[in-house]
């Protein structure tokens, strides 16, 4: 048995083949175009391990995707192919128009075509499981309710409409033509191989790189916050027994701050790896102008898949964050590594102070 991972050299999807291969024989065929967040030396403890086949490519090569599926006749292909930055959205959407909107169709007209000549125990078999985000919801007020799998869909910047748009394909293609697919939206995703521009990585490496802790406005923006390792385990439960075309929540029921987590990292960091001179890494804060557009509140009710499939996530935040930020103290060379000259020029451009 085999499945088809796009996108596995980036932060989830890595973390989900790593999570995969650690408790499954089935074969694995990896899919990345390795853009700047897709990574394959998140995947060096797979190196010579038979079950993991990687291929860089495009999710939008028609070509190479219907050779794939020919040649490895997987029973599931899990789509985690994103552009997924919203500070990289706003100053550049195309890519995330061509990738999230473009390149799921061809995925979707591909699978469709290689789902329709299966023999009819594998075509019953098969699923197609589709990774979302909670951003496609828009924002909450403080009073709100949080997000359902029936929240209307109100994305706020250009990722978030891409991804909204993709789950929109997805949708169709299973009303439309009977593909069996799943969907997940996720909230906020955090832990090891989190590339590092985002909150939590680029706090623990600049703070360890005496640099400035950059916080969006007053900080007092508000998300859920999952552990990656749970969400590997959630998206399990969905592909083993989600039902036919329903969506799925994925959230850590940890609501928090902007500002609290970076304090959190600085008060760990001061714990863990204290600064020379004893000072506290919140020192190191410093506020920059908010971007454009930015949503105020995202929060996940994860109640559905808890009811249908018995999945609740293992790690409290208090937990989850420790095991990052220690993660991050005890690999610098793939800290080293990403931190290409390209991501510098990236990071000091988007967090220029006004």
């Amino acid at each position: 048995m085999t499945i088809l991972v796009t996108g596995g050299a980036g932060f989830i999807g890595s973390n989900f083949v790593l999570d995969w291969l650690a408790g499954s024989d089935e074969t694995v065929v990896n899919l990345d175009k390795l853009t700047y967040a897709g990574n394959v030396h998140n995947l060096a403890p797979l190196a010579g391990d038979p079950r993991h086949a990687f291929v860089q490519g495009d999710i939008g090569d028609a070509g190479l995707v219907a050779a794939l599926l020919a040649q490895h006749q997987p029973r599931a292909v899990l789509n985690f192919a994103a552009e997924s930055h919203v500070d990289r959205s706003i100053l550049g959407p195309g890519e995330f128009i061509q990738t999230n909107i473009v390149g799921t169709f061809h995925l979707l007209e591909q699978v469709r075509a290689y789902w329709a000549a299966l023999d009819t125990p594998a075509k019953t078999a098969f699923r197609l499981l589709h990774v979302s985000t909670d951003e496609v919801y828009g924002s909450l007020a403080a009073s709100d309710p949080a997000f359902t799998e029936t929240h209307r869909y109100e994305p706020n910047s250009p990722y978030s409409a891409s991804k909204a748009a993709s789950d929109h394909l997805v949708r169709a293609y299973h009303h439309t033509y009977g593909l069996p697919v799943l969907t997940t939206n996720c909230s906020n995703n955090y832990g090891p191989l989190h590339f590092p521009e985002k909150l939590i990585p680029l706090m623990i490496v600049n703070a360890q790189a005496g640099k400035p802790l950059p916080v969006y406005g007053d900080g007092q923006q508000i998300r859920d916050w999952l552990y990656v390792k749970d969400h590997c385990s959630a998206i399990r439960a969905v592909l083993a027994g989600g039902r036919l075309g329903e969506t799925y929540n994925i959230g850590g029921w940890n609501e928090k701050p902007n500002l609290d987590i970076v304090n959190t990292v600085c008060d760990l960091l001061d714990e863990l790896k204290p600064r020379a001179d004893l000072q506290s890494y919140r020192s190191q804060i410093s506020y920059v102008t908010d971007r454009p557009g930015h949503d105020r509140r995202y929060a996940i009710d994860a109640r559905k898949i808890g009811q249908e499939l018995g999945w609740k996530p293992t790690e409290t935040f208090e937990t989850g964050i420790r095991k990052t930020v220690q993660w991050y103290l005890d690999n610098p060379d793939w800290v080293a590594q990403v931190q290409s000259g390209a991501y510098r020029d990236w990071v000091a451009t988007q967090y220029a102070q006004s």
